[in-house]
């Protein structure tokens, strides 16, 4: 089978992270989703961790443009994100960073849940 057809299969929100459509000066959006597509498209599918974190970058863009409140934390934590020179594998690394910014995000959110009071 083609290498593609399996990413694809794998990641059933790339038509929708691909065709989303945001405003020209959101820069953040525009990287975020190139970064995306650079990512899953190098997956080796031989390897199950890069084919897991594949799914979990898909699993997250989805959710970024579903949910306001996650995209403006990602446009704001995103610029938090720190390198290492010696690291090895950039790209990896920045996926692994925005897959934990939505976990920060989905921690903080259950924590935060309101009782609302009937009158």
């Amino acid at each position: 089978m083609n290498k593609n057809k399996i990413i694809l299969n794998n990641c059933p929100n790339f038509y929708r992270i691909k065709n989303f459509e945001y405003f020209e000066e959101d820069v953040v959006t525009d990287k975020l989703i190139k970064i995306y597509e650079s990512y899953i498209f190098k997956v080796d599918i031989a390897n199950e961790e890069e084919l897991k974190l594949a799914k979990q970058i898909d699993y997250v863009l989805g959710k970024y443009i579903d949910d306001y409140l996650f995209r403006r934390k990602m446009q704001t934590e995103i610029f938090n994100v720190r390198i290492k020179k010696a690291c090895s594998n950039i790209l990896k690394v920045i996926v692994e960073s925005i897959v934990a910014i939505f976990d920060r995000y989905e921690e903080e959110t259950y924590r935060n849940i309101y009782i609302s009071r009937w009158i």
